[in-house]
């Protein structure tokens, strides 16, 4: 049996869990003890932060949590019980705390994480967006504050936007537009 202890991760070791970590990404890391803290932590944060986009639109639909999944899966190495896993937890502590976790997780994940690794995370934000066929005016917006809070200049949001200009509902019913 699960102790209290244990759930509230006061019997991990104090390297495991460093004292930066927010709420989110303790708690997900606590769900993958079988992967090396440093891992688990860069999965938790990567996780949260394409739920944040997910949920741009105040509703996640079964397509975008699919694409997550297999994004977990392909990216983070993880079999898919752990990506559902994953994905979930991200997605309840994103509806629970988004409001005062989503900067302070993007922030974690940015020291985590080296430039092409957010570059990934980045393209990673519009496959999701896009997962429905339609990327909204409110997920595109949500995706250039993300690139800002990961310390894109406005043209390495472009560059990676603009491989999914099909896919952008503004630019849907305009001359040349899909």
């Amino acid at each position: 049996m699960l102790s209290i202890r244990k759930l509230l991760g006061l019997d991990r070791p104090r390297e495991v869990l460093s004292s930066s970590d927010t709420d989110t990404v303790r708690r997900i890391v606590n769900e993958l003890e079988a992967l090396p803290p440093e891992q688990a932590r860069y999965i938790a944060a990567f996780a949260f932060v394409l739920n944040r986009v997910a949920r741009a639109d105040l509703e996640i639909s079964a397509v975008e949590t699919a694409r997550m999944e297999s994004i977990v899966v392909s990216y983070g190495g993880l079999s898919a019980a752990q990506a559902v896993l994953v994905v979930e937890i991200a997605r309840a502590q994103g509806n629970l705390l988004g409001g005062t976790e989503d900067y302070v997780v993007t922030r974690e994940f940015k020291k985590l994480a080296t430039r092409e690794q957010r570059q990934h995370l980045l393209h990673c934000l519009f496959e999701v967006s896009a997962a429905d066929e339609s990327i909204s005016v409110a997920e595109e917006e949500l995706i250039r504050q993300i690139a800002s809070e990961l310390e894109f200049a406005h043209a390495d949001y472009i560059a990676a936007r603009s491989a999914y200009s099909t896919k952008r509902a503004v630019l849907k019913g305009l001359p040349g537009g899909q």
